[in-house]
C-alpha cells in the first residue's frame, strides 16, 4: 500500500507534527482532505499504538472536544447500565474495532479504544471509528456525529499546498 505523499503532508499540517504509523486514509472530509487515518497497531519503534482510526482534522477534533466537555460521555456511559440493547451494540462495536486492528497485527491484552465496551472515554476514537467504517457499527460514534455541525463547510482546515509545519501539542 502506498500513501499519497500529499495526504501525509496534509495530515502533518493537521497534527502540527510528522504523522506516525499511518497505513491509509480511512475517511475524507467533505472538503476532500483526510480527516481520519488508519494507523498501524505499533509505532515504528515497536511501541503499541492501539488507536486504529485516528481523527486528524483539527476542526472536527475541536467540535468533538466541545461535546466531551459538555458531560455527554458521562450520560452515554450511564445509558449502558440501563439499556441492554445499547450495551450489546457497543460490545459488538468493540469487537469490530479489535477485529479490524487485529487484521493488521494482534496486540495481546490490548482492548478496543475509546472506553469500549464498558464506558465512553474518548469520543474522538468513537467518531473516527464511525467515519472509517460507516454508520451502524458504533452507536456512540454515530450519535456524536449526528450532533456535530459539518466541519467542512468552511473549506479545508489546512492549506494542502503549504510547506509550513506548525509546532503545537496534539493528542498522541
Amino acid at each position: 500500500m502506498t500513501l499519497d505523499p500529499r495526504d501525509v503532508r496534509v495530515v502533518g499540517l493537521q497534527l502540527g507534527r510528522e504523522p506516525r504509523a499511518i497505513r491509509d486514509v480511512a475517511h475524507r472530509c467533505g472538503c476532500g482532505l483526510p480527516d481520519v487515518v488508519e494507523t498501524n497497531p505499533r509505532l515504528e519503534d515497536g511501541t503499541p499504538f492501539p488507536t486504529l482510526y485516528y481523527l486528524t482534522c483539527p476542526r472536527a477534533a475541536s467540535l468533538i472536544g466541545q461535546l466531551e466537555s459538555s458531560g455527554l460521555m458521562k450520560e452515554m456511559t450511564a445509558r449502558l447500565a440501563t439499556d441492554p440493547e445499547l450495551q450489546a451494540r457497543y460490545d459488538e462495536a468493540a469487537r469490530d474495532y479489535v477485529r479490524r486492528r487485529d487484521a493488521h497485527e494482534v496486540l495481546e491484552n490490548v482492548p478496543a479504544q475509546g472506553g469500549m465496551p464498558t464506558r465512553v472515554k474518548c469520543l474522538h476514537v468513537l467518531v473516527g471509528h464511525s467515519l472509517a467504517v460507516g454508520q451502524g457499527v458504533n452507536p456512540f460514534g454515530d450519535e456524536a456525529l449526528a450532533m456535530l455541525e459539518d466541519w467542512s463547510r468552511k473549506g479545508p482546515c489546512v492549506d494542502p499546498d503549504s510547506d509550513d509545519m506548525p509546532h503545537k501539542k496534539t493528542r498522541s
